[in-house]
């Protein structure tokens, strides 16, 4: 079977779902790649580059389409291209069939297959076909870069020669894949980085970042993300107030607001407001990456960049992806071959769709003629976060002070038991055993209880390289061991051979270990 790739026909869209190396990996499986003239250029992939791959480079779309057993795009097909698919082929591409009605029956009309690759669930086994968490991370990247391209100042705070250079603030709102991303590089280009989401069990992600998670004094708890397939729950309208109180607030200490709330098939919800945009400082910049939606930001013109009378730039730009063609082109290409991977179980070059497995079936929207999207519900939930541990009461200086004494008292008694307990050993082997052996053996008891007690008073963090050195110190073993093989009796030169063996291998390994705790503190 042959799987074409055709150029983007949305003007200004300059990625493209197959490359040269995913061409490659695609060939293993068994497949004939094709590609029209001229669709990686934009990308940074010359025509030179995929015939060097071993791809068909077909002049004409209307020759590729008629050539191919499997399309495999960017954006949704034009009605044009719908046109174009024949009975048995498959598409496979964004699609997004719950805003698309009439594009989706004219496909089924068609007799055509369609996978759309913003239906692929957010379950772990499909997480290397999730093309929109791909798409999104780039776009929550290149949203901060956009936002230091209009921003006046460092995002980093300096001390120079010339005077004190503050930090620029940076507010996150939405802590999904494109919030991570953006709260990652902001944080990175050292900005003082905020972060909200409406689950409070991301918190712990954000703060993992070096942000800081902005909490709400609310207490009815929000929806778990896995209820509504790992993206953030509507807000009851009591939380939408709070909400919006807390971002009036953060609104004049803010130099940076980078929204990304927005729920697949929904309209963005309206975050920052036009009196929040007023009360920001001038020059401050708004990146909204749900403008394709409506915005979260009320002054948001979707594909376009607005400065408002207070001096705020508004960047609402759809295409951030698109902006970073050439990585959002390997990104996706490789959502492409995962995905092809699942439908080539053979790894015959043959596609077998599967309607039995979850993902697959989740991403098809129209196969045999027939429309299959809604789909079922998944057998395994979608990812969440996980909820936080709950966080310990904080003890007062007296609760403090008692459960030192109680556990001071406990080691006590431990301690005092275990020495009470050795010394009546101790006179019980003494009554019957030579005096010579008594005075190896209370050495070696003292040697053993002096040891346990250094070893148990050190931090766990230390016991790696206070361990390794013990066994570099302990090659004092070996000297004894050889002086033991020129014994006449055979059982003790064997005995002799093996501990040399085995304090040999310590010395080696403490050494070695040692090397490579110190090689971590090393500048390489």
């Amino acid at each position: 079977m042959k799987i074409g790739t055709p150029k983007e026909s949305f003007e200004g869209e300059a990625r493209v779902a197959m490359t040269p190396e995913s061409a490659r990996l695609l060939r293993k499986l068994g497949y004939e790649c094709a590609i029209q003239a001229g669709a990686g250029r934009a990308a940074g992939f010359p025509d030179a580059a995929y015939k060097a791959a071993g791809v068909e480079v077909i002049r004409s779309a209307a020759a590729l389409w008629k050539a191919s057993d499997v399309i495999a795009k960017v954006r949704p097909p034009s009605d044009l291209e719908a046109k174009r698919l024949h009975k048995g082929q498959l598409l496979i591409s964004f699609f997004y069939p719950g805003q698309n009605e009439a594009l989706l029956e004219l496909c089924k009309s068609r007799s055509a297959s369609v996978i759309a690759m913003d239906m692929v669930p957010r379950i772990s086994r499909a997480q290397k076909m999730d093309a929109l968490s791909s798409m999104a991370n780039i776009a929550g990247y290149r949203a901060v870069i956009e936002a230091a391209e209009n921003f006046g100042r460092f995002f980093t705070g300096q001390v120079t020669a010339a005077g004190k250079v503050p930090p620029a603030t940076v507010l996150v709102v939405g802590a999904g894949v494109a919030g991570l991303a953006a709260i990652g590089t902001a944080t990175s280009l050292g900005a003082i980085t905020l972060a909200f989401d409406v689950r409070p069990e991301v918190a712990e992600q954000i703060e993992s970042l070096g942000a800081e998670f902005v909490y709400l004094d609310f207490e009815d708890q929000q929806q778990d993300g896995a209820a509504t397939g790992g993206y953030a729950a509507p807000s009851s309208p009591e939380f939408r107030a709070k909400q919006l109180e807390k971002f009036r607030e953060l609104a004049p200490d803010v130099d940076i607001v980078i929204t990304t709330a927005l729920i697949p098939g929904r309209d963005a919800p309206k975050l920052w407001t036009r009196d929040m945009v007023k009360a920001m400082k001038p020059g401050s910049v708004i990146v909204d990456l749900a403008a394709e939606r409506g915005g979260n930001c009320d002054l948001t013109v979707p594909d376009e960049k607005i400065v408002t009378d207070n001096d705020v730039t508004i960047v609402g730009y759809t295409d951030f992806p698109s902006r970073m063609a050439t990585q959002s082109s390997m990104l996706y290409a490789n959502n492409i071959r995962h995905m092809i991977e699942d439908l080539t179980p053979g790894k015959d070059g043959r596609i077998v769709q599967n309607m039995e497995d979850d993902v697959i079936r989740s991403a098809t929207v129209t196969h045999d003629g027939k429309i299959t999207f809604p789909p079922p519900p998944l057998k395994v939930q979608a990812i969440a976060a996980q909820k936080p541990k709950p966080q310990s009461r904080e003890l007062t200086v007296e609760e403090v002070r008692a459960a030192e004494v109680a556990e001071f008292r406990k080691a006590t008694r431990q301690q005092v038991g275990m020495l009470v307990i050795g010394g009546l050993l101790m006179l019980l082997i003494g009554m019957y055993a030579p005096a010579s052996f008594m005075q190896h053996l209370i050495v070696f008891a003292l040697s053993v209880f002096i040891g346990f007690q250094v070893i148990w008073n050190v931090s766990h963090a230390l016991h790696t390289p206070l361990m390794a050195i013990t066994n570099a110190i302990s090659g004092i073993i070996i000297l004894g061991a050889i002086l033991q093989i020129g014994s006449g009796n055979w059982l003790v030169v064997i005995l002799a051979a093996i501990s040399v063996l085995i304090a040999s291998i310590n010395v080696v390994g403490g050494f070695l270990v040692t090397r490579r705790m110190l090689a971590m503190f090393q500048r390489s």
